[in-house]
């Protein structure tokens, strides 16, 4: 059993399910009933993230936020890949294993290429589609984002991930526009499930696949038309250090139909503004029901 002492349960007071993917369990939370809103985070975070809107939503929405296998509850297996293709392989998995339909996708970060892949393969499943600062294109032309992936890549970045937790002690951090919504509470939740360096191979993983799997992101873009004639809703951090706000620029240019909502916060924009995005998640919800 897993010490879960440090878990404060008002705030991620979720039953724990499991759901075996093969290398190891995946933790998710199922909440509430109604139609299916599935919320793929990315890294270093883990469904914590998404605590409010599962809180706001589930009297009428059945809300499924699944750790990728390495982060939050999740097993964290030695010896696997740990490419984003590999997690969205985990996903599509696990919403076939819980039978879901009509689903809105809600993705941030890594989970932007990992939830959007499942909509790209069933696109006649997918609802409604919310981005929070992500992506769904190579990254390599971005030449800070490609030189750090591949100093992060190297053996001593390798070190840096594993035996220093770099992604949550130091970028997750970096991620916030306003410190002082990363409370020393809100932060443990982030370092807890990272706190062995056995634990830590996952964010390490996806840091050097930010390059890595370029042909993996290469597939998908070319594939991104088959989402255009769904309802999209893009709520952005306006003060993001990570992803350039071009990013954002390329969603609305490739995705016309969407709504989009820039917010004053940075790349980790559930937690800086979590009352804001529940607002035009719900409005967005009423709007295509």
């Amino acid at each position: 059993m897993k010490d879960l002492t440090w878990l404060n349960l008002q705030e991620y007071p979720f039953r724990p399910n499991y759901f075996d993917v093969g290398p190891g369990r995946l933790h998710y939370v199922d909440e509430g009933s109604g139609e299916n809103i599935v919320l793929v985070h990315g890294s270093p975070v883990w469904s914590f993230m998404f605590r409010h809107l599962i809180k706001g939503l589930q009297a009428n929405y059945r809300c499924i936020a699944p750790d990728h296998l390495g982060f939050g509850l999740s097993d964290k297996p030695q010896k696997w890949f740990y490419t984003p293709a590999a997690h969205a392989d985990n996903l599509v998995k696990l919403i076939q294993h819980l039978k879901l339909k009509d689903i809105t996708l809600v993705v941030h970060d890594f989970g932007g290429p990992i939830g959007l892949n499942y909509g790209i393969q069933y696109p006649e499943n997918v609802k409604r589609i919310v981005v929070l600062n992500s992506w769904l294109w190579p990254l390599n032309k971005d030449k800070t984002i490609k030189q750090a992936s591949q100093f992060f890549g190297s053996g001593f970045g390798k070190i840096l991930y594993q035996y220093f937790n770099l992604s949550a002690q130091v970028l997750f951090p970096r991620g916030f526009y306003d410190s002082s919504s990363l409370t020393p509470d809100l932060k443990q939740h982030y370092l807890k499930p990272l706190s062995k360096p056995a634990h830590r191979l996952g964010t390490w993983h996806l840091a050097k696949e930010l390059i890595n799997s370029k042909k993996w992101f290469d597939f998908l873009w070319q594939n991104h038309a088959v989402l255009g004639n769904i309802p999209m809703l893009l709520l952005w951090g306006k003060h993001d250090k990570f992803l350039h706000h071009s990013n954002l620029y390329k969603w609305h240019m490739h995705f016309l139909q969407a709504k989009v909502v820039p917010l004053d916060a940075g790349h980790f924009v559930l937690e800086e503004k979590p009352n804001e995005v529940m607002l035009e998640l719900k409005e967005f919800l009423n709007l295509y029901p």
